[in-house]
């Protein structure tokens, strides 16, 4: 088994007043070239937007685009022609594919969205740009570690265009997890979205993220109730 722990405290920080966003890995301004990415894994933001701010129209091509709310409303428009708004319990993807533009803003006037943006590699290039969003079940993901995307269109969750499988739990106290790769050859990038957990003898605290690879199963024991997003990737592309 090998490992890479991101301390919370140690993400990079880009604080624009309208927007404070945590990077687990280089983005933008913050450069760490021990810290490009894991594996396909290349984007890991922890964003908060202040009341009616937001990203305007800007573009994207081959990249599989994950947005994951933890708080708020975000209102997403695209080159596609689709105009969505997005809530915690709900997940979207945007497969950039040839290119496409969008735009996110803060729906609400008065009130913060909080949201992940992630970006994994696709293992197809230039393919048709493409969008989904569902909305996950809260009894899904009770104490259990419920998928909610796959490379897979039939599968629970959103698809994307990489060997990649996300899955996302709110877990209590004490309970025992196993966490079984899909396969042998990806690595897991664990981020604790709330609490405090014990992952193969390591805790983590909120905001703390933990890269493991050279492993087949991951045990799980939160030290109190938490929640936690965990994301298995390819290692080598």
């Amino acid at each position: 088994m090998k490992t890479i722990m991101h301390k919370s405290d140690t993400r990079g920080i880009a604080n624009f007043g309208w927007l404070n966003s945590h990077h687990s890995f280089s983005f933008g301004n913050y450069y760490n070239p021990e810290r490009m990415n894991f594996g396909a894994l290349r984007v890991l933001n922890d964003d908060t937007v202040s009341g009616g701010m937001g990203f305007g129209k800007h573009p994207h091509d081959n990249m599989e685009i994950i947005s994951i709310p933890l708080e708020g409303d975000l209102e997403h428009k695209d080159s596609m022609g689709n105009t969505t708004v997005i809530k915690e319990g709900d997940i979207q993807v945007m497969s950039a594919g040839t290119g496409v533009f969008h735009s996110e803003y803060n729906k609400n006037p008065d009130k913060k969205v909080k949201f992940l943006q992630i970006w994994v590699t696709p293992n197809q290039k230039n393919v048709t740009p493409r969008y989904d969003q569902i909305t996950i079940h809260q009894e899904k993901i009770k104490n259990n570690l419920h998928q909610i995307l796959s490379p897979n269109k039939e599968d629970d969750g959103v698809w994307i265009y990489q060997n990649t499988w996300f899955h996302i739990g709110n877990l209590e106290k004490d309970s025992t997890h196993t966490y079984t790769l899909k396969n042998k050859d990806n690595g897991v990038y664990v981020f604790i979205l709330e609490g405090n957990i014990s992952i193969e003898g390591t805790i983590l605290d909120k905001r703390d993220g933990l890269g493991i690879w050279d492993i087949e199963q991951l045990q799980i024991r939160p030290n109190e109730s938490s929640k936690i997003l965990i994301m298995e990737v390819p290692i080598t592309q």
